[in-house]
């Protein structure tokens, strides 16, 4: 029962920090669903919640779609997501907590630099994003730095890279569960789950208007850094 109330309150935060600041669900919550769960089951969790809740919000953004970006972007995705797959399924648990915690401990590293690199720009550089998204969100459940680099590297602004991610977010978890499955949830798990991702829509949407953005963001960086050390830890320790 302790599990079921953490693992609802993982979920509980990491839907109000993807409200609050349309980022964060997966960095936030990836790490502490690893260690609940297990690295395959809590990355399956991460990108069927992830993907619902990017519908969900994607829903009054259509119009400020890329749709030259996100062509390419999802495209590439589609592309590696399966090879993110297939390393999954062949590393042991220890090395997996070890290379999705840094993954996780890298890609918010980056975010936080505000790391600029010429390849990241166009087309090409959409291709790249894509590639490396889709390899890290059916691998480790964090698929949306690479396109946050991106999209930072293209000058766009915050109102167009919500709806652009949130698109990229529902098209990339759609083939990271098709690819990776679905989680192996009791019907209680999977309400209480339901329930907290509801409840920290919510609370997200609320906080919103009190939290300024830039903090809001900064808040979500250093709990993903926390939860990815702390998995490159486990990961070391079980080796």
């Amino acid at each position: 029962m302790t599990g079921d109330l953490l693992l609802s309150a993982v979920v509980l935060v990491g839907s109000s920090v993807q409200w609050l600041t349309g980022m964060g669900f997966a960095l936030v919550a990836v790490p502490a669903l690893i260690l609940l769960l297990g690295p395959t089951e809590g990355v399956v969790l991460a990108n069927c919640a992830a993907g619902a809740i990017c519908c969900v919000g994607l829903a009054g953004g259509w119009r400020h779609i890329r749709t030259t970006a996100m062509v390419p972007l999802c495209a590439a995705a589609a592309c590696t997501v399966p090879t993110g797959t297939w390393l999954t399924r062949r590393l042991p648990e220890s090395w997996l907590m070890l290379v999705m915690g840094s993954l996780v401990t890298v890609a918010v590293l980056l975010v936080l630099r505000g790391a600029r690199a010429t390849s990241l720009h166009g087309t090409k550089g959409a291709v790249v994003a894509g590639a490396v998204g889709g390899f890290m969100n059916s691998a480790a459940g964090v698929g949306g730095p690479p396109v946050t680099l991106y999209a930072l590297n293209a000058g766009w602004p915050v109102r167009e890279f919500v709806p652009n991610a949130m698109f990229y977010g529902v098209i990339v978890n759609a083939f990271s569960v098709a690819s990776n499955g679905v989680p192996g949830l009791t019907a209680t798990q999977w309400f209480l789950v339901c329930a907290a991702m509801g409840a920290g829509g919510v609370i997200g949407r609320r906080l919103a208007s009190h939290i300024p953005e830039k903090r809001a963001r900064l808040l979500v960086l250093l709990l993903a850094l926390t939860g990815g050390t702390t998995a490159v830890g486990k990961g070391l320790w079980g080796l």
